[in-house]
């Protein structure tokens, strides 16, 4: 199992979404992408994604970001 971080801060949907798709099709099943994001509305854009590729999705709040990990 690996994990991969992904810093998408600054980044506007759907630049997010399609930088996390590009990392989970390269990704082994059992990897983790870890995302850092400053867009509320990434936040539920990698949502949808995720329960449509059935990817778990965690979330940590940070004071200047929200940390989400993606598991395949």
């Amino acid at each position: 199992m690996s994990r991969h971080d992904l810093d998408a801060r600054g980044l506007r949907c759907p630049w997010p979404a399609l930088r996390l798709a590009r990392a989970m099709r390269q990704a082994a099943p059992g990897d983790e992408v870890v995302m850092t994001v400053d867009d509320p509305k990434t936040e539920s854009e990698i949502a949808i994604l995720s329960r449509e590729h059935g990817w778990t999705l965690a979330r940590t709040e940070r004071s200047d970001a929200c940390v989400l990990t993606i598991a395949r």
